[in-house]
């Protein structure tokens, strides 16, 4: 086994960054992904500062920066399409110091694929399973659907939320539970009339608006409904039903998108931290370590974080085991008040009771008002966040290799 060969399982977008940044440190990276062709799950994601800091140490944070599309006006909105908290873009990177970003997710994925070293190997179509997580004298052991047994010195477990390789980990963590409300996202033509970028807040229901870098609309909504279900006539249907009377380009947008272009999903989370994001030679990264709800955008930007303060931490002529106790003490306490903070921001957007939403609305408004500026605090400590100082070090003396 060479001392220096890492296995990554899952090539989503926190997959991909430890890939990269794990090759820029001189290891042999091997990525696993059971999908026949890198097709993301989702539509858009929103890049935040703190990821974008987090893509530099790779060098992928200015390509992503270059796709910014919002600097005008935007906010929240009520169903009327009164403006509750109307905000730029420009605020937002002025408080911390880079924009938000709104692109598709095939954008980034294939901009993280472009970014890999000669080092990486991307292997699609190849299932894989932990069969032995390794001790400090013994490598981690990775099984594949092809019966093919490999050998590593690390193992990077980033597959997804129903992570099998936590549960082998963790079997008596209860895992992701519900949190309430199911979303639903597309992307799709923009209309003839200008999108201002936008979420609007209603009982129990939100609907957000982005325009992406190539021109289309990135549309997403979320309700208060039991898990498990699904609309007998159509996803499309249930939208125009929840969200058909609520101001323009929302009935517009959806009356327009294919019902094959809308993809449904209930949204599951992890209040309850693991009790650490490794175990022997194997580290967790992302929905499998720490998943979250959507409602600070926080999802895959802190995977993102999690790939390149791993890769700053496994130093391939070192003692990964050390290596991995050093990445659950600098990631977990922030992950771990990430999902709470994030729980507590979908409390907000899923209010049901008439007066809660009204006081809630009035509270937004007044905010608007008088501090518009006030808004922003709710991503203090999130989205200000920066790699450590050695993980820049390092990356301006080592050029990306294609």
């Amino acid at each position: 086994m060479s001392p220096s060969r890492a296995l990554v399982i899952g090539a989503g977008i926190g997959g991909l960054t430890a890939a990269a940044a794990l090759g820029d440190r001189g290891w042999s990276v091997t990525v696993l992904e059971r999908a026949e062709r890198l097709e993301p799950v989702g539509a858009g994601i929103a890049m935040a500062p703190n990821a974008l800091r987090a893509l530099d140490v790779i060098g992928a944070g200015d390509a992503v920066r270059a796709l910014r599309t919002w600097s005008g006006r935007g906010g929240l909105r009520s169903p009327s399409g009164r403006w509750l908290v109307p905000t730029t873009g420009d605020r937002t990177a002025d408080r911390f110091g880079a924009p938000v970003v709104l692109l598709a997710r095939s954008t980034l994925v294939d901009l993280l694929r472009d970014r890999l070293p000669r080092t990486v190997e991307l292997r699609t179509g190849t299932a894989a399973a932990l069969t032995r997580p390794g001790t400090r004298g013994r490598p981690a052991t990775v099984t594949t659907a092809h019966g093919e047994i490999l050998h590593a010195d690390l193992v990077v477990a980033a597959d997804g939320i129903h992570s099998p390789v936590r549960r082998a980990l963790f079997p008596a963590h209860p895992g992701p539970r519900y949190a309430g409300f199911t979303t639903w996202r597309f992307l799709a033509e923009a209309p003839a009339e200008r999108v201002e970028p936008h979420e609007t807040w209603g009982r129990g229901r939100i609907w957000g608006t982005q325009t992406l870098p190539d021109g289309r609309v990135y549309a997403y909504a979320a309700a208060v409904l039991p898990a498990g279900l699904r609309s007998r006539d159509g996803e499309r249907a249930a939208l125009l039903r929840l969200f058909g009377g609520w101001h323009r380009p929302l009935p517009q947008l959806i009356a327009a998108v294919p019902e094959e272009a809308v993809l449904r999903n209930d949204v599951h989370h992890m209040l309850r931290p693991l009790p650490a994001l490794h175990a022997g030679r194997v580290a967790l990264l992302g929905d499998a370590a720490h998943a979250m709800t959507p409602s600070m955008g926080q999802g895959g930007n802190q995977a993102v974080e999690d790939a390149v303060v791993l890769a700053q931490l496994a130093d391939p002529a070192g003692p990964v085991p050390d290596a991995l106790a050093a990445y659950t003490r600098q990631r977990l306490p922030r992950t771990a008040q990430v999902v709470r903070r994030s729980a507590r921001a979908s409390r907000m957007t899923t209010l049901t009771s008439a007066p809660a939403c009204a006081l809630r609305d009035l509270s937004l408004s007044a905010v608007g008002r008088l501090a518009p500026g006030l808004a922003l605090r709710a991503l203090a400590g999130i989205a200000d966040w920066c790699p450590p100082p050695r993980t820049y070090a390092a990356r301006t003396q080592s050029p990306v290799r294609h």
